[in-house]
Formats: structure tokens, sequence, C-alpha cells
């Protein structure tokens, strides 16, 4: 999400402040905090604090109720892959939301020490929120596509395999934002954002194709005559489908904006904060679809 690159344009704002201070920011993060960009910034931070913190914190609860029922009625406590990655994901979003905090006290309180920290937070929920959105999309394609090998992946060792992918993600998330500030980081951003647009393309579209396709036993009825786990997989996917392409292609245009070294304009810039939100959004409300809490949730926030 973060560049290192510079901006003519922020130059009279690096001289107007501490010097010392500002000079532990790279240029283009200035756009973040000054002029009308900075609104756009605070507005972003504010409208996710709003959303995030309160969707996460219900699911998380929800997840450790249903632990605590198959705990006490002796079901196997079995968690889904679905279900694990969703609770992967809102713990992220809890940690971008503690980012999204830190920032805000760092830009009014003009402690641009503080803001920095708030944002490595907020990039580190970045890497891991692609990651886990990637493989939501191998899953469902496992699933569809591919049934008996995910019926594998339900076994002992299956779980093992998922635990460990789930560990390595957060193994990268900090790897990732050690390498943030890194003169190479622009490549590797546009390296992995189009290893993740083509694998979500690839899953997204095969299981689309399989879903849509009628089966032997009802040619001509088509997505009517799927099962309800075929049905889910298939607004999984285009809801996924729907948020993350339009995110990710304007993210690789600014990651080549960015290499190419471009004068980039800070509110077009600023206004790539704005994709993340559906982003964020569309696992933790799918998840509260799937298990029938969503109207208990605009209940409870109201």
């Amino acid at each position: 999400m973060l560049a290192n690159v510079s901006s003519s344009s922020n130059e009279t704002f690096l001289h107007s402040h501490d010097s010392s201070a500002m000079s532990k920011l790279p240029l283009d993060l200035l756009c973040f905090i000054s002029g009308p960009s900075s609104y756009m910034v605070s507005a972003y931070f504010l409208t996710s604090i709003l959303l995030l913190l309160p969707l996460s914190i219900f699911i998380l609860r929800h997840g450790v109720q249903q632990w605590k029922l198959k705990r006490s009625t002796s079901l196997a406590a079995t968690m889904s892959h679905t279900d694990c990655l969703t609770y992967h994901m809102v713990t992220l979003e809890l940690t971008g939301v503690f980012g999204f905090c830190i920032s805000s006290i760092g830009m009014y309180g003009k402690m641009y020490h503080v803001f920095l920290v708030g944002l490595y937070f907020f990039s580190f929920t970045w890497f891991g929120e692609v990651c886990f959105h990637v493989l939501t999309c191998m899953e469902r394609y496992l699933a569809v596509v591919h049934p008996v090998t995910y019926q594998n992946l339900k076994s002992d060792k299956g779980i093992r395999t998922r635990n460990r992918i789930t560990v390595g993600v957060w193994l990268w998330c900090f790897v990732g934002i050690s390498v943030m500030m890194e003169k190479f980081y622009n490549v590797l951003n546009f390296v992995y954002l189009l290893l993740a647009l083509t694998v979500v393309s690839f899953c997204s579209m095969s299981v689309l194709c399989v879903l849509i396709r009628p089966g032997p036993c009802d040619q001509g009825r088509g997505i009517k005559r799927i099962g309800q786990s075929k049905l889910r997989a298939f607004y999984t996917i285009i809801s996924i489908l729907g948020v993350l392409v339009p995110r990710f292609v304007w993210c690789l245009a600014w990651a080549i904006q960015f290499m190419a070294k471009e004068n980039l304009n800070c509110l077009l810039m600023t206004a790539d904060l704005w994709f993340n939100i559906p982003c964020s959004l569309v696992l933790p409300l799918l998840y509260l679809h799937r298990t029938g809490n969503l109207m208990s949730f605009k209940k409870g926030s109201q």
C-alpha cells in the first residue's frame, strides 16, 4: 500500500514542520497528512473504525460462543476452513483498526513517528488480507472443481496443513512490513498484486464455469439445480470477485506509476484507500449471512 516515491508538490509541507520527524516519512506519505487529501484519509480512518470494529468483535465473539457450545455438548469442535479464514481475517482487521486509531492520534497531535507506527499496523493488515482472500478463492476452487481433494483436506492432516498456511500468512505480514521502506518494495508489491489477481481470477472463473454448467441430471436448468453448498460458493465467489478485481487493478495501476516515478495526485492516491473498505467487509458479511446472524448483527448495532 505504501511506496517509496518522491513528490515535489509536498516540499513546502516538508519544510513547514519539524524536519527531524518528517525525515522519517517517505514524501508520498505526506499526502496522508497534508492538504485536502488529509481529510479523505481522516474520513477513511473514521469510517473503517466504525464499520470494522463492531463487526470484527461480533464475529469473534460468535466464534468463541460456537466453540464453547460444541465443547459443552461433546460435539466435534472441528472448524471449517471457511470459518477459520474468516476468523483470521477479522483478527487482522482489528489490527488495522488499532493502526487507524494510532495514526489518527499521530495525525492530529502532529506526532509523525506515532503516525508512522499506525501505518505499519495498517500495512500489516493489507499484506495478510490479500493472502486470506486468495486462500478463500482457492478453498472454493477446490470445493467445487476438485471435491474429492477438498474432502481429503477435512482430515487431521488437511487441518494441520491449513494451520501451517495461516501461520505462514502471519509471518509474511511481518516480512512485508520489514521491507516496506526498502527501494525494491515497489517491485515486490507489483509482483504480489499481479500474482494475487491471477490466482483469484483463475480460481473464481473456474468455479463459476463449473457452477453455471448444468450437470448430466439437470440439463438446461443451470444454477437453479445446484446444491446449497455450491450456491453459497457461487455467491461467495461473485462477491469476492466483484470487490477484489477493481481493487487489485487500481492498486496495480498505482504500482506502475510508483515504479515509473511519475508525478502523483494526492487526492487520487488517497482515494485508493477507499477500495479497502469493501474488501475488508466482504468475508465478514458473507460469514454473517452463512451463519444466519446478519439480522442479529444489525439489531445489535442499532
